[in-house]
């Protein structure tokens, strides 16, 4: 842009967010008396579940580190991709940023996060290592607009329902797979009797 609109300021992306990179799971298995909670990889950002091969990681893990429906992650190494989690509480492995903000709300930094994605990719891309990937002085060279307050919540009440929506139907989503998963075994062995049931 030439000029900015009145009042919108020029930032980068680790201006208006935390991007807190996870940590070496492995080193954090649950203690004997533990009840583990699943792990958060890049294999499970890509399906959006934990499933029964998903590693286990202490409960006890610094609460920054523990992930919930709704959270913003970054997978920044390998498979570069940006997403609503919505499979669950779960621990943070390396290679992912969650993505927070005191200042912003969750529609602007994740929009700008998904904005700089494919040049993300194209950097990762470029890299001679096995696995491709970004690294931090990339996000504080990726630029971001800040609007003036009265643009900011404008735009911010045309995006934030959606991505709200988007956010509550993948966690309504997965509650009715838990549903189907818990009564079909039910219904295939007769334990639960349809018969009776009034269709009309």
């Amino acid at each position: 842009m030439q000029s900015l609109p009145d009042g919108w300021k020029l930032a980068s992306l680790i201006d208006i967010a935390d991007y807190l990179n996870g940590l070496a799971m492995q080193k954090y298995r649950p203690s004997t008396d533990e009840i583990g909670i699943p792990v958060l990889k890049i294999k499970e950002l890509r399906q959006g579940c934990c499933d029964d091969n998903s590693e286990f990681c202490s409960p006890s893990i610094k609460s920054d580190y523990i992930i919930h429906d709704g959270d913003v992650i970054f997978s920044w190494s390998g498979s570069l991709l940006v997403d609503f989690w919505c499979g669950g509480i779960c621990g943070l492995n390396q290679h992912l940023f969650k993505v927070s903000s005191s200042k912003y709300d969750k529609w602007f930094y994740y929009a700008w996060t998904k904005h700089h994605l494919d040049r993300f990719i194209a950097v990762a891309a470029d890299k001679t290592t096995t696995m491709g990937h970004i690294k931090r002085d990339e996000l504080a060279k990726a630029e971001v607009l800040i609007p003036n307050e009265a643009d900011y919540n404008r735009i911010g009440a045309l995006l934030q329902p959606i991505y709200d929506l988007i956010i509550s139907n993948r966690i309504e989503n997965k509650k009715l797979a838990e549903t189907r998963d818990s009564l079909l075994p039910k219904l295939m062995s007769g334990e639960i009797d349809m018969s009776e049931v009034d269709y009309e």
